[in-house]
């Protein structure tokens, strides 16, 4: 069994991403590594280059500043990457996700356990996205709790954005649909939201124009305090030296009202508890 890891990354140093971080997480399970550094305006692309590693190889690439449709540019990014990989399983992995060193052998198990079965095409991650600080996570059907993050390389797969996959139906070519997927029983470490708030709103000053959106200031105290919950877990040993040293759950404002998706959010939970459910987005298949 061979596995190939990939990934984008534009502006990587100024706008806060652990992606040096997120590489070294999964680079031990992995036969290669594939990055596809767009032209920043930083020294991304030198510190990937400056990991020691035969098992990467860096691709670089100019972003369409004309594509602003619906992040389409993200997809094509990813799936510049993911069209170099060359191994049986693809394992995409964002700049601000981490994996943990404990949880490594289970993934290699769950690929080797699924390697020859058809029907299976993806693997499927349960994430903590951490919010403000490290001790802090969301719980809600409006943030993915679930994600496919490994794909087989035989799928003829593609991506919308840089989030998911969409699989092209192996008769006419014209319809698609999420992959059939197993889940892989462990986690996927989300980040992004704990990088600085200044970090956070020079990313989105940069990136809102692929979505043909305008910036609007980020402030995380702005947060529904109903889906915070706290982290009681270990972080992985990759991602240690990165993350804030903080005590107790982040402080959010307390007299934040909550949006209108918001509170439909909360009338979800509600549902959840009450009948066993999850409704949060799902873009696979559980098989």
């Amino acid at each position: 069994m061979k596995v190939s890891a990939f990934t984008f990354i534009k502006n990587g140093q100024i706008l806060g991403y652990p992606f040096i971080q997120s590489i070294q997480s999964i680079l031990p399970i992995v036969d290669e590594f594939i990055i596809n550094v767009g032209n920043s305006e930083d020294d991304t692309l030198l510190l990937i280059k400056s990991i020691s590693s035969p098992k990467i190889r860096v691709i670089e690439s100019h972003w369409s500043e004309k594509m602003k449709d619906r992040g389409y540019v993200y997809g094509q990014q990813k799936m510049i990457a993911q069209f170099n990989c060359s191994s049986d399983w693809l394992f995409y992995i964002e700049a601000d996700e981490i994996y943990h060193e404990d949880e490594l052998d289970k993934i290699t198990f769950t690929m080797q356990k699924y390697l020859n079965e058809d029907q299976v095409e993806a693997l499927v991650f349960d994430f903590y996205h951490f919010y403000g600080n490290a001790n802090t996570f969301l719980d809600s059907p409006g943030w993915y709790r679930s994600e496919a993050r490994i794909l087989k390389n035989s799928v003829r797969s593609f991506a919308p954005d840089g989030l998911f996959w969409l699989v092209l139906d192996s008769k006419t070519n014209k319809k698609s649909r999420y992959p059939k997927a197993k889940h892989t029983g462990a986690h996927c470490y989300h980040y992004g939201w704990v990088r600085s708030q200044d970090e956070m709103n020079l990313k989105s000053q940069k990136v809102q124009k692929y979505w043909n959106k305008k910036h609007t200031h980020i402030d995380y105290s702005q947060m529904d305090p109903m889906i915070t919950k706290e982290f009681k877990g270990s972080h992985p040993q990759a991602i240690q030296d990165w993350i804030p040293l903080e005590d107790g759950l982040f402080k959010l404002d307390p007299n934040y009202i909550p949006t209108k998706k918001q509170k439909k959010h909360r009338l979800m939970l509600k549902i959840e508890k009450l009948f066993g459910l999850d409704l949060s987005k799902k873009h696979f298949k559980l098989i």
